[in-house]
């Protein structure tokens, strides 16, 4: 339990490996692991292929598809539209289009215009935690996506959990609009200072699972729809529910509907839901899109836009190097919980990754 996601990932992937089984079902086995993990796992799948091992690859990422499998089968909305067909039949975007059911244009990469001219939402300033950050200092402008890259154990997470109240500050100050704060725990940081979190294992940390969509979307702003004798006012419940299902396209039957039987797409949006009921002014994103389908993860990436655009400052941390590049407006790389650069995004992919991967090896 004291695992990160990516090493619980790892230890899941081992244990399917060791069982000496004719078929290997691996579910989106490289969503939370590193490059180089992925090219081992890749080699071991070659080797047990070779032995006469079949393997069910499940993925949404098509350059991995492309590179591991021989045949693909395209399901969409639980129907087969495509199936046991050879890869080489067909090119990346005609899959995409399969998977989506439309033609997915490629996202305009427009350079927003931030005013770093105002006083930062938030600023650290030679912030040290307890887990190992040593003098930290970055800042967030309104309307700002900053993103936060690096490797797995690089200590983002972290970082961004300290700040929320989850791990201990040792040194270091928290400015928020100008004014030195102290953020004792997760409470305060929600109601006192307006940030809110979703986190990476949204199953265990960002959701009630057994409980219905309704009650997950309205946890953070409880006092706004109690009654009297501190019961909650069910027409209100819904109501805020609805608004927020509407909002953020969530796929539901109703709004009773448990989380548990949620998609991880829409699993993700319940998520951002409550926060955004909540009217927080500051929102950390963890890993956002990971597990999620082509068309989740689009409109997830219009969603984020769109909140910035609106006047929303998000730290945005992902491991997805072109997901970073396609929707921060500035990129922080991390490399083991030290801050080793800060780049403006050009939005050029192929220089920005460069520009990201001289930062992390020169340090």
């Amino acid at each position: 339990k004291n695992l990160s996601v990516a090493q619980m990932q790892l230890v899941e992937i081992a244990k399917a490996l060791v069982t000496n089984a004719k078929i290997i079902l691996l579910d989106e086995p490289t969503a939370s692991i590193t490059g180089s993990e992925t090219t081992k796992l890749f080699d071991v799948i070659r080797k047990l292929r070779a032995q006469g091992t079949a393997v069910l690859f499940v993925s949404h990422k098509l350059e991995e598809v492309y590179e591991i499998c021989d045949t693909v089968t395209v399901l969409r909305d639980g129907v087969s539209v495509l199936e046991s067909k050879s890869l080489s039949e067909f090119k990346q975007g005609e899959i995409v289009d399969l998977m989506v059911g439309r033609h997915l244009a490629e996202r305009k990469n427009v350079i927003r215009k931030i005013d770093r001219t105002q006083t930062p939402v938030i600023e650290l300033k030679n912030l040290s935690t307890a887990l190992g950050h040593k003098n930290i200092n970055l800042s967030l402008y309104p309307g700002e996506v900053l993103g936060m890259y690096g490797l797995v154990g690089a200590g983002r997470s972290e970082l961004a959990r300290s700040i929320l109240g989850l791990h201990a500050v040792t040194a270091g100050e928290i400015m928020l609009n100008g004014n030195q704060i102290k953020i004792k725990n997760f409470r305060d940081a929600l109601h006192k200072f307006r940030i809110g979190y979703v986190t990476e294992n949204r199953k265990q940390e960002g959701l009630f699972l057994d409980f219905p969509v309704r009650k997950n979307i309205s946890v953070t702003i409880l006092s706004k729809i109690l009654q009297k004798l501190s019961i909650i006012n069910p027409q209100k419940e819904d109501d805020i529910a609805s608004k927020y299902v509407d909002r953020l396209g969530i796929k539901v039957v109703d709004n009773n509907q448990l989380a548990l039987t949620l998609s991880g797409g829409n699993q993700q949006k319940v998520s951002v839901s409550k926060w955004l009921a909540a009217d927080t002014k500051i929102l950390v994103i963890d890993e956002p899109t990971v597990g999620v389908d082509v068309r989740t993860k689009a409109s997830f990436h219009e969603l984020i836009t769109q909140l910035a655009d609106e006047g929303l400052s998000i730290i945005l941390i992902s491991s997805d190097l072109a997901e970073m590049v396609a929707i921060a407006d500035r990129i922080l790389v991390m490399r083991r919980y030290e801050l080793v650069g800060d780049l403006d995004n050009s939005k050029d992919y192929q220089n920005m990754s460069r520009s990201i991967m001289n930062s992390i090896q020169a340090s």
